[in-house]
């Protein structure tokens, strides 16, 4: 009913002038009918490349096929097949509905009068297992007069997988990062399409949360992706990848299928003819990894031999990123894996107990040392700003003390999604939310971040300094850093950086 409802609005939009309005687009592959808001334009489920099944399951995108008359993009299309729950509510990524393989597709926020706006292209989260672009508003980024572009990109076995088979019928081409490649594929219509919705195609700044923010940092390292953007901001990303390669991956798929009966010499037509519902379920790492043809090394191997895409970069990661770790008590295996030397330097956090200690040490070693060792990395090109983000809602408090892993999206969007009522979002939130939206935005407009009363300065080793914003925003010296040094000490020697 809803679906009907949307091809019902977009014809009459259509058949009242919707073409003088600009809510109907011309792209490459035909019109696009979207919606008005009012503070944005609005297009959804606009295909960047042909749907990835048969013989493009497994393979790289290709380009989307022509549609013939107005395409209706009122409305959300499917995510990329996932881990859905059972009750119909948003999964761990935040997505529900309908899943298809045929989801390689894109929603555009752009102002009512733009014209050659600054573009950011938003690149969700979910461990590259889950999640999806429609799920973010980009509604207040287009009142502040910047086009935003929402992406979805192959998850899970689909996204990042690798077998003999699939290699050797990719020949010289790329195999494996099939999710990295669509998001490629992505930034290369923005740059062919953007124009026609008031955007810049030299003004794309990437952007993007946990696996979204980790896949910006493969992005810099991948000279496939030279040029498709000028900019790039990371949240929640990491910075610290160990290597690991297309062989290794083969083998992991190997396993893996062989636990859904397929043999050892299955060819790749027989791969992709298998069910996805049945690919589905298969468990694994996801993410980018060192292939030999799309990507020849990490992004940490990047960054420590300066073959790193030399952009402007915002980069940081939150309080409380140990909510990774799910809810306590923490397992004793999870209270093991804490090294004995970090009660001597993480005394405080030892002094209140073996839990905090190992939150207090994930945290660093998994989202905010590598933060600052990418800042550091990145300084000596164009400048990189370093966050930390400490805000707590104040509905949360006090039985909440730090911000959770993905708790900072909101107050880049300016827009707290499906779940959270407005009445429940305090005039302190809404102030908070005003500062950090407005540094995403005048960075994406000018290349820096400009943006509350205080100065946010470059980040630079020699005064180690970074933005907090938390309930008394404003820019720290020194951070964390002794905790912070010791883990960049342990962490390097296991990246195989070399020079």
């Amino acid at each position: 009913m809803i679906r009907m409802a949307g091809v019902l609005a977009a014809a009459l939009m259509l058949a009242t002038g919707a073409q003088a309005q600009g809510l109907s687009v011309k792209t490459e592959a035909g019109v696009v009918a979207g919606v008005a808001n009012d503070h944005a334009r609005v297009f959804q489920n606009i295909p960047f490349a042909a749907a990835p099944v048969g013989a493009l399951r497994w393979a790289p995108p290709a380009r989307a096929p022509a549609w013939t008359g107005p395409r209706d993009a009122t409305q959300a299309g499917p995510s990329c097949p996932q881990p859905m729950t059972a009750d119909g509510t948003p999964n761990s990524g935040g997505a529900n509905g309908p899943v298809a393989e045929d989801c390689l597709q894109l929603n555009i926020y752009t102002p009512k009068a733009a014209r050659a706006a600054p573009v950011m292209v938003w690149i969700h989260g979910g461990a590259h297992r889950t999640g999806a672009g429609w799920i973010y508003d980009g509604t207040n980024f287009a009142r502040d007069g910047v086009v935003v572009v929402s992406i979805n990109y192959r998850l899970g076995p689909l996204g990042y997988f690798a077998h003999p088979a699939l290699t050797a019928a990719a020949r010289t081409q790329p195999t494996g990062n099939f999710g990295l490649m669509d998001q490629i594929a992505a930034l290369q219509w923005v740059q062919r399409n953007i124009v026609a919705f008031g955007g810049d195609p030299a003004n794309v700044t990437v952007f993007g949360e946990s696996a979204g923010g980790m896949s910006i940092l493969a992005l810099l390292a991948t000279p496939a992706a030279k040029g498709l953007y000028r900019k790039a901001i990371v949240q929640s990303g990491g910075g610290w990848f160990a290597p690991a390669t297309l062989e290794r991956k083969e083998a992991e798929g190997v396993a893996a299928l062989a636990k859904l009966g397929a043999p050892a010499t299955a060819t790749a037509a027989q791969l992709r003819a298998l069910p996805f519902a049945q690919v589905n379920t298969i468990n694994g790492n996801y993410g980018p990894f060192v292939d030999g043809r799309l990507m020849t090394e990490t992004a940490s191997q990047a960054l420590s031999r300066r073959s790193f895409a030399d952009v402007p970069l915002m980069i940081g990661a939150n309080s409380g990123e140990d909510s990774l770790m799910g809810p306590g008590p923490l397992a004793p295996a999870a209270l093991a894996a804490v090294p004995a030397a970090a009660r001597l330097i993480y005394t405080t956090e030892a002094a209140a107990g073996d839990e905090t200690l190992a939150r207090a040490v994930f945290t660093d070693r998994i989202m905010v040392a590598p933060a600052r060792w990418v800042a550091a990395q990145a300084a000596p090109g164009k400048p990189a700003w370093l966050y930390h983000f400490s805000y707590v809602a104040t509905r949360m408090r006090p039985a909440v003390t730090r911000a959770a892993h993905a708790a900072e999206i909101p107050y880049v969007f300016e827009y707290w999604g499906r779940r959270t009522p407005m009445s429940v979002v305090s005039p302190e939130d809404r102030a908070v939310a005003t500062l950090m939206h407005a540094c995403w935005v005048s960075f994406a407009k000018s290349g820096a971040p400009k943006c509350g009363s205080q100065a946010w300065p470059a980040y630079d080793p020699a005064r180690d300094t970074l933005m907090e914003f938390g309930a008394d925003s404003g820019v720290r010296t020194a951070f964390r850093k002794t905790r912070l040094d010791a883990q960049q000490m342990v962490a390097l020697p296991t990246l195989a950086l070399g020079k």
